[in-house]
Formats: structure tokens, C-alpha cells, sequence
């Protein structure tokens, strides 16, 4: 068996409305909540578990790699729900997507501050 990321665990204020909108963006459904998670799978296998966290969340980078047909359906769920966005990861470039490694990115923001990223060419696969 090969090493393989199977969970993670995302801090939110509201674990159910965090859930909602990162399955929302990207096309995905809320899975029933498991213990104190709320999960939302990715089709790779791997889930994001939603835990309440009461006080400050320390922001973390959440990447999806997406074929070019799923970056024009989320793109247009970003900007369809007004949400700011950036072409780099410090947001100094607002209202630009990247065109990295010869593909699009472009990085938002869920409710908790999470940096969250989509691209349809892995960093470093040339251009």
C-alpha cells in the first residue's frame, strides 16, 4: 500500500455552514456528520472533517486540483457569490486569477479564513 492522505481536520465557527459552502463551491455534497465532523470527501478519497472550534482559527491552505471545464464551473460560483479573489496566495493580486505552470489558479476565502485554492496544473509541471 502506498502512503496516501485519507483525512484532515478544518477548525470552523460553524461546522455545517463551512461544510455547505466549501461543497457548494466546488460541486460536492455534505456527507451525514461522523462523531463531532461534519465531512465533505473530495473524489480523490480524501475528506475534509469539519470541527467546531470556539475562539480564534488559525488559517490553513486548502489547494484543489481541478481539470479546466471545473475551474470555469467553480470560478463562476466564486464570482456568482461575490466572493473576493486573488491570483497568488498573499493576495496582492485582487480580482486576478495565475496562469502557473501553463494552467489557471486562483485563491478565496471560506467563512474561517481558510486560504482556499484552485488550479488545473500542479505547481511545477512546466508550461
Amino acid at each position: 500500500m502506498t502512503v496516501q492522505l485519507n483525512h484532515t481536520i478544518v477548525a470552523a465557527h460553524d461546522k455545517q455552514a463551512s461544510a455547505r459552502f466549501l461543497a457548494d463551491i466546488l460541486g460536492l455534497e455534505v456527507s451525514p456528520q461522523y462523531g463531532p465532523f461534519i465531512p465533505v470527501e473530495i473524489p480523490n478519497g480524501v475528506t475534509l472533517d469539519y470541527l467546531d472550534s470556539a475562539g480564534t482559527i488559525t488559517t490553513q491552505h486548502y489547494a484543489f486540483l481541478v481539470s479546466e471545464d471545473e475551474f470555469d464551473t467553480i470560478f463562476g460560483r466564486i464570482r456568482e457569490a461575490g466572493l473576493a479573489f486573488w491570483a497568488d496566495p498573499y493576495h496582492r493580486r485582487p480580482g486576478e486569477i495565475n496562469h502557473n505552470d501553463g494552467g489557471r489558479g486562483a485563491y478565496f476565502e471560506d467563512p474561517n479564513g481558510h486560504n482556499l485554492e484552485i488550479l488545473t496544473r500542479p505547481y511545477g509541471s512546466g508550461g
